[in-house]
């Protein structure tokens, strides 16, 4: 490969996910002048232009015809080749059909396996395009040096040996990462990225190499001198080594030469890795270098401070900076007639903007709750004052009042203080009632507060039959506001089928924080909600209609599902023994030696049954190590897997402030001590009875202790495919091989709720929901440590496991921990079976509430599954016949069963 190889640029602009201007024209419908930005990149000197049309509000597939049937009218666009950029196989397939001469595919890779790896490319093959591969497989994307060749390998091995496809026609993205995060890890990505585009090149005969050139520069976003250089010095070392293709904007590069070398050999420091502080010393440089990349005195960014007071109020609520808000705040009231006008002025203004930005996908959640911080501290200072002239607090001034609540029995409230934040910063008056609220209160407040809307939320499957108790009290009231729904189990369908025919007014299910101002809006208005409660209706039939179809679904009577269960070979079989010691024997062994004395001391504390282990006042610090931090930034609406998000073009930024700032409030957690996390496990004799049922048995299996009672699929499968039920794993009665079932509960929240109050008090959202977040993300991680506990030293049935963190978040072991509530094990109460085997509530501190909720919210439990063919699956809907059954084997009627088995009915119950 030779070391002068042409480089090509790919125009980036024609994106509407990369580029605002090019989304809006082309939303906008003005296609002329998004024609104007494809010329503009080739007359810059791009030789490709990449065209991407994803966009939630666009039909893709027809924006991408009509803006490449217009380019092919262009002579001086049409000249470069395109490249067909989606994320949907059809839109390309489209693209290809449009585009003249020989296209590129952006992109394809192997992260859904082989099969359809070759599919995609063998059409890629037939329509004569060229196409881009992703350094990605099914266990993910690759960030380091061996992985990107060794994906890039096997891509080019399965291309070349199945389809002769032209080696030529192969470019591949070995992904370009941000690099001088702050995170140590990322900071031999460039290097990485070099040197396997050097290994690339040579393993791989004829192929190029490209990759997304600004990802490299996104930790210095809005500061364009230094972003320009990282690109052009990082482009001076990576085309020597085979880089021959980039997606960048052309007209956005500089002569590395004629780069300022103080600033030059910064860059290049980082880029290459050369020593341990040149992220801080580019740092420590980048503001003098901001705007056109020239040298600039150095100082502090406080220029706003310049501003007019109601202009820095502005500033500060988009930035999400509290540091000076009381003084603005009071410099405002000083100039103002009445300090009510400063909230109705300058501090309403500035959410205004946020909310706009926010709307307009510019802001991200953990900023907006940023903002809201400063709102809140801006507006207790402004209360006194309001009290003093007693002046009523912004009656009539703002959106409207929300009255929100977690339903009774249900103590998960992280979404529902999310969406209150969302709302509050889009001047919606929200009084939150918190959680466990019954809808006599819920109600009465509505009237008393004159509400204007109710907004329920609920976590829990019990919390669905609440919220529709709620809609029909309301009705019987004869009340008139209308009703948003949400929550993790809450879904279209549920408020479509069972809520919304309850109640009147309009019902709205909202799916996310996101959603909830344009929905709050229109309800809000009379003329706008009267349009919304018809365009609903409408919906609602639909979806009313397509649930009436689905119910009609085939089930197995249950004795033939019974007869399809999962057979396992336990003749040749032998279930592992569980190490049973006393409680002494457990504290001498100290059995968990990275953890040292601290977890010994923490597990010494045995309950007086041999198999039940205690863990009290477990160590924080080791939680942190492991904990999945990917369902962290989704509790923040911030969808993408860890640690990638950290690189998103868009996320990137924000999520890594986000991510610094948990690692901050961890710190304080555990130096602290904010929150104690209790466990408790036990191992018990078992046996499956009664087909799907499990026998929880005495030490010497003469007495049953308590039963385990399980629902099994019914449902319809093909041939081969057996009707689960989680009895099938443990060995039956009559096998004469005697087997154990585990159970578990952990949680790392106490401690948590006086904590989210005193940063409630002192009007800081933001703290308190990520306390919540954190001591979730805890908890679950405490889940895994004592799941791996179990497999390898107290049950010990995998005792030579030995997997990375990230292969314990896949669940690649034997075994599994399905939770009651679950898909495998859908009904609540048999949260029951756990709390009484372990004695949960006083071992942990762990309380069930009537709808099985655990408070605190924070907690986890389970149980435990040893055989290593046992599996999670979905047991889904159930007929009559199993339901019946179900109540009988339980001790219940029919209708009580009916309500705990609720969203897995296969039929309608009568009233």
């Amino acid at each position: 490969m030779k070391a002068n190889n042409i480089f090509v640029n790919v125009g980036e602009r024609t994106n509407v996910t990369g580029s605002a201007k090019f989304r809006r024209l082309i939303k906008e419908d003005r296609y002329d002048e998004a024609l104007e930005v494809a010329r503009l990149q080739v007359e810059n000197g791009a030789q490709i232009i990449d065209v991407n049309m994803d966009e939630g509000m666009l039909d893709s597939a027809e924006a991408m015809r009509h803006f490449l049937n217009l380019i092919a009218g262009e002579p001086d666009i049409a000249r470069v080749p395109v490249m067909v950029d989606s994320s949907k196989w059809e839109v390309i397939e489209i693209g290809l059909q449009c585009i003249q001469g020989k296209g590129i595919v952006n992109s394809i890779s192997l992260k859904e396996g082989e099969e359809a790896f070759l599919e995609k490319a063998q059409l890629c093959l037939d329509y004569g395009a060229a196409v881009v591969i992703m350094a990605f497989d099914e266990e993910g994307q690759a960030d380091d040096e061996d992985r990107r060749v060794e994906i890039a390998e096997r891509a080019y091995k399965l291309l070349r040996e199945k389809l002769d496809f032209p080696p030529h026609d192969i470019i591949f993205d070995l992904n370009i990462f941000a690099i001088a995060t702050g995170i140590e890890e990322h900071n031999n990505y460039a290097v990485d990225f070099i040197n396997a585009t050097k290994r690339v090149r040579e393993s791989c005969p004829g192929v190029h190499v490209s990759g997304g050139l600004s990802n490299v520069s996104f930790s210095f976003r809005g500061n364009e001198g230094v972003r320009r250089a990282m690109h052009s010095v990082f482009l001076y070392h990576a085309i020597p080594a085979g880089l021959d293709m980039a997606i960048v904007n052309a007209g956005q590069l500089d002569v590395y030469d004629q780069i300022p070398e103080k600033l030059r050999e910064a860059v290049e420091d980082v880029i290459l890795n050369r020593n341990d502080n040149a992220t801080e010393a580019l740092l420590d440089m980048a503001e003098e270098f901001k705007g056109d990349g020239k040298e600039k005195a150095s100082q502090e960014d406080l220029a706003w401070r310049e501003f007019e007071v109601n202009k820095r109020l502005e500033h500060a609520l988009v930035k999400g900076i509290d540091s000076y808000v009381v003084d603005d705040t009071e410099e405002a009231r000083q100039a103002a007639t009445r300090p009510l006008d400063v909230i109705e002025g300058p501090l309403m203004d500035g959410m205004n903007v946020v909310g706009d930005l926010f709307g307009a996908g510019k802001m991200f959640l953990p900023q907006v709750v940023k903002s809201a911080r400063v709102m809140k501290k801006a507006v207790a200072h402004l209360l006194p004052y309001i009290e003093e002239e007693k002046a009523e607090a912004d009656k009539g001034s703002n959106n409207g009042k929300i009255i929100m609540a977690t339903v009774k029995g249900d103590v998960h409230d992280i979404g529902k203080n999310i969406v209150g934040v969302v709302l509050q910063c889009n001047n919606f008056e929200v009084v939150d009632l918190g959680v466990m609220v019954p809808l006599q209160k819920i109600l009465d407040t509505a009237e008393e507060e004159k509400a204007d809307i109710i907004g329920l939320s609920g976590l829990i499957t019990p919390s669905l039959d609440e919220m529709v108790n709620v809609a029909k009290e309301m009705q019987r009231r004869g009340m008139t506001q209308p009703l948003m729904i949400g929550g993790a189990t809450t879904s279209r369908a549920h408020t479509a089928v069972k809520i919304d025919p309850t109640y009147d007014q309009p019902v709205v299910w909202v799916k996310d924080a996101s959603r909830s101002v344009p929905v709050a809006s229109k309800l809000a208005l009379p003329d706008s909600r009267k349009t919304m409660q018809e365009e609903l209706k409408k919906e609602y039939d639909e979806v009313r209609e397509r649930h009436a179809s689905k119910r009609q679904q085939k089930f197995l009577s249950l004795a033939d599902a019974r007869a399809n269960k999962v057979k396992l070979d336990w003749d040749s079989y032998d279930p592992p023994h569980p190490v049973l010691p006393e409680a002494t024997d457990y504290a001498r062994r100290q059995p968990v030696a990275e953890a040292g004395e601290a977890v010994a001391a923490a597990g010494a504390n045995s309950a007086a049954q041999s198999g039940m282990y205690v863990f009290e006042d477990f160590p924080i610090e080791i939680l942190i190590e492991t904990i999945d931090w990917t369902p962290f930034f989704m509790s923040w609406e911030m969808k993408g897997r860890y640690p990638n998000i950290l690189n998103d073009p868009n996320k990137g930024p924000e999520a890594r402030k986000l991510f610094d700032d948990a690692q901050a409030m961890l710190k304080q957690i555990v130096d602290e001590k904010w929150l104690t996390a209790n466990g408790v496990a036990g191992i018990f004799p078992a046996a499956t009875v009664n087909d799907d049922d499990i026998a929880v048995l005495s030490d010497d299996r003469s007495q049953t202790l308590r039963t385990i009672h399980n629902l099994r699929q019914q449902a319809e499968h093909r041939e081969g495919v057996p009707n689960r039920c989680l009895a099938d794993f443990i060995a039956p009665q009559d096998s004469g091989k005697p087997d154990w079932v585990g159970g578990f509960a952990v949680t790392a929240g106490l401690g948590s709720n006086a904590k989210v109050e005193e940063f409630k008090a002192a009007n800081d959202d933001y703290s308190a929901i990520m306390v919540e977040a954190l001591a979730d993300r805890l908890a679950e991680s405490f889940a895994e440590w004592l799941h791996k506990h179990v497999r390898t030293e107290i049950w010990g049935h995998s005792a030579n496991e030995d997997l990375p963190n990230e292969d314990l978040i896949a669940e690649k072991y034997d075994g599994i921990r399905p939770a009651p509530g679950y898909p495998a094990c859908p009904e609540h109460t048999q949260k029951d079976d756990i709390w009484e085997l372990l004695d949960v509530e006083n071992n942990t501190g762990i309380e069930l509430t009537e709808s099985r909720a655990m408070w605190p919210g924070a907690a986890v439990s389970g149980f435990y599954f040893s055989h290593p063919e046992s599996r999670y699956f979905v047991v889904g809907r159930v007929a009559k016949d199993q339901v019946q059954d179900y109540a009988r084997r339980k001790g219940w009627d029919v209708e009580t069963a009916e309500r705990w088995i609720g969203p897995n009915l296969g039929y309608e119950p009568t009233e």
